[in-house]
């Protein structure tokens, strides 16, 4: 089996020290990284960002997080196991299918 590229998408977890909360999805979501990584489907690194480091990210996601981002996407109180799962899916397929779009097979040049 082939392992399809790593694309450039890495997704962030905003949270802050000692909620529970952003303990639990940053859980589901380094479970599902390794199902995916094991099923051979992309995946991408996890940052960890804890809105008390910056004032704006505080007032942005004080009352949302756990948050998780991917590119453009977001998705604010990130508590539901299968919603994560999901936006996971969707942001590293999107992901996947924008870097193949964008590759030239070898041999073959770009028009």
């Amino acid at each position: 089996m082939v392992t399809p590229p790593m694309p450039s998408e890495r997704i962030v977890l905003y949270g802050a020290e000692g909620c529970h909360l952003c303990e639990s999805a940053r859980e589901v979501v380094v479970a599902h990284l390794r199902a995916r990584a094991a099923a051979g489907r992309p995946v991408a690194g996890l940052v960890d960002v804890d809105i008390h480091s910056d004032d704006r990210l505080l007032r942005a996601f004080l009352e949302t997080i756990p948050v998780l981002a991917a590119g453009d996407a977001r998705l604010e109180l990130a508590t539901s196991p299968s919603k994560i799962r999901s936006f996971l899916d969707a942001a590293l397929d999107r992901a996947l299918d924008a870097a193949l779009d964008g590759a030239t097979p070898r041999g073959e040049a770009a028009s």
